[in-house]
């Protein structure tokens, strides 16, 4: 089997909780991405602008880099890879949607550009076709789109099969899921504060992305097993037959969703509605809260 650059892959030996995976890229990775936030962070409190550097924002974003490595290097890894869909389906999920909203929510503000090196920054700026690309896939539609094809090719069979196959093949499939999950809950949170979507836009987009992943639910849990590496594995940690487990992978992405997405819409119109309520004014014939 071809060595996968996160040291991602079978686990040795015969016990149904295999080992930690080195991976030192992930580790390093890590490491450079909690230092660039620190500084960020700290950068802020030293100007006596806590109210945008708050401890919560340290604290999640620590939380998501600490799930994401864990995702990845933890037996987590070996279990999804070798026995149950379901572990596997926790772990994309981890990677492409509660990773990714924790990162997006700790950098909101200031901190998403003191926490982006500047040379990163000066090459965006000084390479036309660059920053177009970068505009183009930070569109709602366009980032909407690449998340959801992701899911989508990733689940096919074959493709799903393949990336069991290749561990690099494997570490594509984590990267486009990080990578879409971290442009929609850029749409959804605005960190940058683009305005490219309203209150309201922002909720509708929510429910896009709850309706395309209750699509894939739905072929998980009332399909039939779709996945047959998974069929012959041996030794499991937990006692699921095919079809059961892929039922659970199904339920899996169904409560990650409604409890990462969902809880977003109930946060967005209970402050929206707040807002309303405070400004002391009556709302005018035809006015959502939402549309503020």
């Amino acid at each position: 089997m071809t060595p996968s650059l996160l040291a991602h892959g079978a686990a040795s030996g015969t016990d149904a909780i295999p080992p930690w995976q080195p991976a030192p890229l992930v580790i390093v990775g890590a490491a450079i991405a909690l230092g660039l936030f620190w500084q960020a962070f700290a950068r802020l409190r030293r100007r006596g602008r806590s109210d945008l550097a708050p401890w919560w924002r340290l604290a999640a974003f620590v939380a998501g880099v600490t799930l994401g490595v864990l995702a990845v290097i933890s037996p987590l890894d070996g279990v999804a890879e070798e026995q149950l869909v379901s572990a596997h389906m926790l772990q994309h999920v981890l990677v492409g949607d509660l990773v990714p909203a924790l990162l997006v929510v700790a950098v909101s503000g200031p901190l998403i550009w003191l926490s982006t090196p500047r040379p990163l920054l000066r090459a965006v700026h000084r390479a036309p076709r660059l920053r177009v690309a970068v505009a183009f896939v930070t569109r709602p539609a366009a980032s909407f789109a690449i998340w959801a094809g992701a899911i989508a090719v990733w689940h096919v069979p074959a493709a799903y099969e393949a990336a069991l196959a290749q561990p690099l093949l494997h570490d594509l499939e984590h990267a486009t899921f990080f990578l879409g999950g971290i442009l929609v809950w850029l749409q959804l949170v605005d960190p940058a504060r683009r305005r490219a979507l309203s209150p309201l836009g922002r909720i509708g987009y929510a429910v896009c992305l709850l309706a395309a992943g209750g699509a894939l639910v739905n072929v998980l849990v009332f399909g039939n097993a779709l996945y047959p590496s998974y069929a012959s594995a041996g030794e499991r940690v937990l006692d699921l037959g095919p079809a059961a487990d892929q039922q659970a992978a199904g339920m899996v992405m169904l409560v990650e969703q409604w409890l990462t997405v969902g809880a977003f819409v109930v946060v967005v119109i209970v402050r929206r509605t707040s807002q309303v309520v405070g400004t002391g004014r009556p709302l005018a014939a035809g006015e959502h809260p939402l549309s503020l």
